[in-house]
């Protein structure tokens, strides 16, 4: 049924009430992970507000399970690139999920999958959807332009006419 996730609040419960700061704890929480608690490569910060049965719907492959997935992604991210900085657009929030529109930008200085550092700059657009229970993020999924990442960091300077002149 299509209103199954619709609830109302007692008649008596004001609009700043329980849902109403339920939500925005859990926006300033999922904000915090991108704009504070990742660029820091922070552990302990990350496990206050990620439960350890994370289930992260885009981890890459060979990742472990519960909040390892989201710790080894973030150690990964800040071993590959400098200077990071995830820029949130929009946060929005019902009930148990918060929805995220943001772009992650920084230097690729060390190796992502495969890529060696190229000591270029990139910026690429995100959403994440990540669901909270007890005050934790318990499951996420993301849509990234994983694509335009990759092309930011294996484009030939000098652009592909000379690749193909030289190939």
């Amino acid at each position: 049924m299509i209103l199954s996730r619709i609830h109302a609040e007692p008649a008596d419960t004001p609009v700043e009430g329980r849902g109403a700061v339920m939500t925005t704890d859990i926006k300033e929480s999922a904000c915090r992970v991108l704009e504070e608690i990742f660029p820091a490569n922070d552990e302990t910060a990350l496990a206050e507000l990620i439960s350890d049965e994370f289930v992260n719907h885009e981890a890459p492959p060979g990742t472990p399970p519960g909040l390892g997935s989201v710790a080894f992604y973030m150690h990964l991210l800040a071993g590959a690139f400098a200077d990071q900085k995830w820029t949130v657009h929009q946060a929005l929030a019902e009930g148990d999920t918060v929805a995220i529109h943001c772009t992650h930008s920084g230097r690729h200085v060390g190796d992502y999958f495969g890529i060696a550092p190229t000591g270029r700059s990139f910026s690429y657009r995100q959403m994440h959807l990540i669901r909270f229970a007890g005050g934790k993020g318990v499951e996420h999924w993301a849509v990234r332009d994983d694509a335009g990442l990759m092309r930011q960091l294996t484009a030939s300077p000098e652009g592909p006419a000379a690749q193909r002149s030289r190939g």
